[in-house]
């Protein structure tokens, strides 16, 4: 089953580990002020670790769109009859290109 969910904890969790905040649209011509007022305080050794990871990572565009929207797509892979759990993952790649289309389709007919 695919479903919709709340981007918020990810994007929580992103900032927390790579330092990129995912929400925030790129950079415009007065962006610069806010950042630095926002930016809490983190020890040398954080920073050049979120620094090593962020130029690693490489975030899919349809995923990063998805966060801004504040939703996204994931598929439920938990078995029917679990209580109280479910699992699941985030949808990306050729998966969510797939479901993206189906669900326009949906919204046409």
């Amino acid at each position: 089953t695919i479903i919709q969910i709340d981007a918020q904890p990810f994007k929580q969790w992103y900032l927390k580990k790579f330092g990129v905040d995912l929400g925030k649209k790129k950079k415009g011509a007065g962006g610069g002020k806010d950042e630095a007022t926002e930016e809490e305080k983190r020890s040398r050794h954080v920073m050049f670790k979120q620094k090593a990871r962020a130029s690693k990572q490489k975030l899919d565009p349809a995923v990063e769109d998805q966060f801004q929207s504040g939703r996204l797509l994931a598929c439920i892979a938990s078995r029917p009859g679990q209580c109280g759990r479910c699992d699941g993952y985030i949808l990306e790649g050729e998966e969510l290109a797939f479901y993206k289309r189906k669900l326009e389709k949906k919204k046409k007919a």
